[in-house]
């Protein structure tokens, strides 16, 4: 056997041009199954609950079940490109979204992609969708009313800013306009508004923009919108990519109201999600945590004090405290009011609008 010293000096030049270059070290996974939105996953042994993991083609997922021997993966957009034996990537980050004033006029999906064709979102910071709600000391007590425009609820209930007030009712009895109005309202107020919608059609949120453009408020206002055709994971997890944009301002001592409309979708979004996960079903179907869904959403909707907000900003902002108020809204059937989400959200937010057809039509 010949040995050329030529060859071996080209195989040795070309493995010194490689010493010190860093290898890239992800930890992957494969599809063991995937449909209805849901992925099977084996491999990811070390993946967080709440991880974001990216599939060939850039589609996301969220690592939901963690089992012994696979997890269950919800998948944020269609699963139809995604196939059995794909390779499943890690990305070390928990769900979070862009924040900031750069959001303010524009309509974005839950991750925070812009839907509204006016070019990419101009934000620096990212925040966690699912996060801990402020404690007992953090908190200070509701004082300052949030006037909605509408003499009924501001004479007689009115809402504080910090406060959860339900808006309830069956369909088509203008649980959404009360809601439209409230944000309209609050046009040279100094409050920032969010508006979720989930599982709605994409015309009525359509309807709604439109709405909040010819009254100028869009300049004040993000549209969260997660439609009907969007995925169960993707409906799911809106109100909490919502709550994180207003959580921005109101850990800054300022002022914001954030609407979800409505969180009947959303819990109906996830027990689709949770059966399909194979979670065991509790009443009507529902997930047996269908109760902490809400509740640890709407805990954090509350007003901060002035120590929360300047340790928050490492003392940029002193004296000041800030409130995040929450109007959540619940589709009833046919007035039913003892259904188990309702009475869940009824006994979580601090007052209840109940609004009634027959009223409505008189």
């Amino acid at each position: 056997m010949d040995i050329q010293a030529a060859e071996i000096s080209a195989i040795l030049k070309e493995q010194i041009k490689g010493f010190g270059s860093e290898a890239e070290v992800s930890e992957i996974g494969q599809v063991l199954s995937v449909g209805d939105g849901i992925a099977r996953v084996y491999g990811l042994d070390n993946v967080q609950a709440g991880e974001m993991v990216e599939f060939p083609g850039g589609i996301r997922g969220m690592a939901l079940n963690l089992e012994h021997d696979n997890v269950g993966v919800v998948i944020f957009g269609s699963d139809r490109a995604i196939k059995e034996g794909d390779t499943v990537k890690r990305t070390g980050s928990i769900v979070d979204v862009p924040v900031g004033k750069g959001l303010l006029g524009r309509v974005v999906d839950p991750l925070g992609n812009p839907l509204d064709g006016k070019g990419p979102i101009e934000s620096t910071e990212r925040r966690r969708v699912d996060v801990k709600a402020p404690g007992i000391i953090p908190r200070k007590s509701v004082h300052e009313p949030m006037q909605t425009g509408l003499k009924a609820i501001d004479a007689l209930i009115p809402i504080g800013r910090g406060q959860r007030e339900l808006i309830i009712g069956d369909r088509q009895t203008g649980k959404t306009a009360v809601a439209i109005d409230a944000i309209i309202n609050q046009k040279g107020q100094n409050m920032t508004c969010i508006y979720v919608a989930i599982g709605q059609k994409a015309s009525s949120v359509k309807n709604v923009v439109r709405a909040l453009e010819a009254h100028g408020a869009m300049e004040y206002t993000i549209v969260v919108a997660a439609t009907a055709s969007e995925s169960a994971a993707m409906q799911y997890v809106s109100a909490y990519s919502g709550c994180a944009m207003g959580e921005y301002f109101r850990d800054r001592g300022q002022d914001a109201l954030i609407v979800y409309d409505d969180l009947s979708k959303q819990a109906v979004a996830y027990r689709q999600v949770s059966l399909l996960l194979r979670r065991p079903p509790g009443r009507e179907a529902y997930p047996g945590d269908v109760f902490y869904l809400h509740s640890r959403l709407l805990e954090r909707a509350a007003r901060v004090n002035a120590d929360y907000v300047e340790k928050f900003t490492n003392g940029e902002v002193k004296g000041q405290t800030g409130s995040l108020t929450a109007l959540p809204i619940i589709e009833t059937q046919a007035g039913d009011v003892s259904a188990f989400v309702p009475t869940n959200v009824i006994s979580i937010t601090d007052g209840q609008i109940f609004l009634e057809t027959s009223l409505f039509n008189a």
